[in-house]
Order: C-alpha cells, then structure tokens, then sequence
C-alpha cells in the first residue's frame, strides 16, 4: 500500500492564492508511482474540503463550482486519528466511517493564522507525521520581530528596527515618530509583523509618509516593524533543507524587482496579470556574487534555520548593502512560495525528489518524537497518601 500524503493549503490567510498555487505545483510534483495524494482545501471560512476538482488549478477561477464537486470534511482533534471524516453526514443514523486516513502531511499554506504555528498546532494535537516547522519555529518565523529579536541575541546579523502595537501608535504616536527620526532616520521601510508575500508593506522617506504606510500596516495586524532602509540594496535569497541538526543550503537567487521594494506582483506575478507562482518571478539564479560572498550567505541561511529551530523547507531572505557590503537576514518564510523548488533543481535536486526529502523528514522527525518522555505511567491520584493539601491545594508557607 502506497504512502497517502495530505496535503492542505488554502487557508483563512492574505496569501491563501499563493498557497494554491504552490500546493498545485507540489501535489503535480509527487511521485506517484511511490505515493497516494489527497489534497484538502482550507476556504477563506476555514472550512476543509476534499475532491479530485482540487489538483487543477483553473478550476479555482469559480470558487462554489469548484466546492460544489468537493466534500466537506474534518479531522478530529483526537491523538492518532490520522482520518478525515465527512462533514455533513446523510441518513437517519449518519455513516460515521472515515473517507480515508492519512500517514503524513505536508502543509502549502503561507501567511498568518496557517503559517503560523496555529495549523501546526493542530497537527501536533493530532499526532500525525508532517513536514515542516513546528508550532514555535512557525511562530517565532512568521513574526518578524521574534524573529530579529532571536537572531540579533544569537549573533546573526539584522537591520535596525523598532517595533509597536496599533494601540501603542494611537496613544503614543509623536513618541514613537521622534524615536524612529532619532535611533533610525530616513528612509524607513514599515511592515505588518506577521504577514508575507510583500502585504503591507511600504518606504517612508518622511514624516508624512510614516504615517501613512503605519495606517496601511496596521490595517492587517496589531504588531507593527519599523526598518532602516537600505539605499542601495541587492535582495538575496537562499533556501535551506533539513532539520534543525542535519541541513543543506541551495545556490543563492537575486530577485528582480520593479521598484524599490520587491512587490507581491514581483514575486508571483511575473510582472504579468496571470499568477503562477514564486518560480515565476525574474530571477538570477545562481546569483551573480563574489564566491566568499555566496558561501556566508549559505552560511547565515544555516545559522537562521539553525537557531529558529526549522524543519522541512524554508527560504531565507537577505539583504546585501552595496556600499559597505554587509550582510543582513531579512526575513525567513518557513513554508517559501513554489517550496523554493526552482532552487533545489537548480542546486541539483528535482521537485519530486524534494517532496519525497519533505515525506521523509516528516517521518523521520515522527520517529525521533517516539523515544521521548511525555507523561508518567504512575496516577497520583491512587497513591495511599492522596495529594498533599487535598483538592483545595498546598497551603502557601507562612512568613
């Protein structure tokens, strides 16, 4: 019996597009000779649907024809139950038999409340095999300012910044304003903490501009970033492959924006009104830099996968700039558009052979989990002398 591999995409998410078409090219990458795929759709309401309509991507054009052909289905928030089950049961007593049971799960979601850690989460509950981050390395890499903060302190090089809340931007904002003039100056770049695929994010080269890119930013989240600008920049990515302890780094690509900010257009539109994807992008790869140049960046994308914890596959974003040469991580996407599948065949690793690397970490990583410790076999509550303090609890010591 061939391995069933769920893979789930969509989402409650800005990126939700983004993530069908990434789960499109890698549902097509699959081998199938080698394994089984069921594909389950997250709508923009959150709800779970599967169906052969699901792997062509032009069905998506119509959204409730599409729905109309798929089934409706959950899974239960119950350890090892690996099953999906129809949502709407038909019949007096309903059939509660599961439509099928999943072995290992490879989640194609981008952006907030799926990359995040909160589908993961849910896995995690769930106790099944998937490929990827964890619920701390997903959120800790989807919020920029956990992020810097974890790798400023592990000695990975990042941009200046400072950060608030939208509350704090209402009640504190002539503060705030004279703190970024004064400890960064402009120009500034200003981004929605948790969000990717370039959403609301915006250069402030005054006063007035600030204002108007925050009131943008915080329309998508409560946590706002505040960055130094880079004048003259090259943007630098690099994905890497593996887990925290055992892990390989792609060639580097150069992105090629149209502006001064690589814009989600640049990324997954290939400067064209048809979305294809973040393989679609105009690209260099490998890029064109300096050999010792080339080898740090592999080097700090390690360092960042490395400290942050990953696992599976995720792209590491940087930032060169061009007058002094320095070298700055920006940001890491810990489920990258396309899977960064473009550099792994270009650093010599097909599509199918990077799903099939992604499966067996996912087990892999199952495995390992297994020989821990996570409960007792001894129930207190059957010991002869009871609990101490008995169900009102343990007195607090006297002064």
């Amino acid at each position: 019996m061939k391995t069933n591999i769920g893979v789930f995409f969509g989402g409650r998410s800005t990126e939700h597009e983004i993530s069908v078409i990434s789960a499109s090219q890698a549902m097509h990458a699959i081998n199938r000779d080698k394994y089984d795929v069921t594909p389950i759709y997250i709508s923009k309401q959150g709800k779970f649907y599967t169906g052969d309509a699901l792997f062509d991507v032009a069905n998506y054009r119509d959204i409730p024809a599409l729905l109309a052909k798929c089934t409706e289905v959950y899974m239960r928030p119950v350890y090892g139950d690996y099953n999906l089950y129809k949502a709407k049961q038909t019949g007096l007593f309903g059939n509660k038999a599961p439509i099928c049971s999943l072995d290992v799960v490879i989640p194609v979601l981008h952006g907030s409340n799926v990359e995040d850690g909160i589908f993961e989460g849910v896995l995690e509950t769930i106790g099944i095999p998937y490929a990827g981050c964890n619920t701390l390395a997903s959120a800790n890499g989807m919020d920029k300012i956990i992020m810097k903060m974890i790798l400023r302190e592990s000695g990975v090089p990042v941009i200046d910044y400072i950060w608030f809340t939208d509350k704090q931007w209402f009640s504190q904002r002539e503060k705030l304003i004279d703190q970024i003039e004064t400890q960064i100056g402009y120009p500034v770049i200003v981004k929605p903490a948790n969000l990717g695929s370039s959403v609301g994010i915006g250069r402030a080269s005054d006063r007035e501009q600030l204002i108007e890119k925050v009131e943008t930013a915080k329309k998508y989240t409560s946590r706002i970033i505040v960055e130094h600008m880079v004048d003259n920049l090259k943007e630098i990515n690099c994905s890497v492959l593996g887990d925290c302890d055992e892990y390989e780094a792609s060639v580097l690509e150069e992105p090629i924006k149209s502006a001064e900010i690589l814009s989600y257009e640049d990324k997954y539109m290939g400067g064209t009104k048809g979305a294809k994807g973040m393989q679609s992008s105009q690209k260099r790869i490998p890029a064109d830099l300096p050999e010792e140049m080339s080898e740090r960046i592999q080097y700090l994308a390690g360092e960042t996968f490395r400290t942050l914890s990953c696992h599976g596959v995720s792209r590491i974003d940087f930032i060169i700039d061009d007058d002094t040469k320095e070298i700055f991580v920006n940001e890491i996407n810990t489920i990258p558009g396309s899977l960064s599948f473009y550099l792994w065949e270009a650093t010599g690793i097909p599509f199918d052979g990077l799903m099939d690397r992604l499966v067996q970490l996912a087990l892999k990583r199952k495995r390992e989990q297994s020989l821990k410790t996570v409960s007792y076999d001894q129930n207190i509550f059957s010991l002869s002398g009871g609990i101490k303090g008995g169900i009102k609890g343990a007195k607090a010591p006297k002064n």
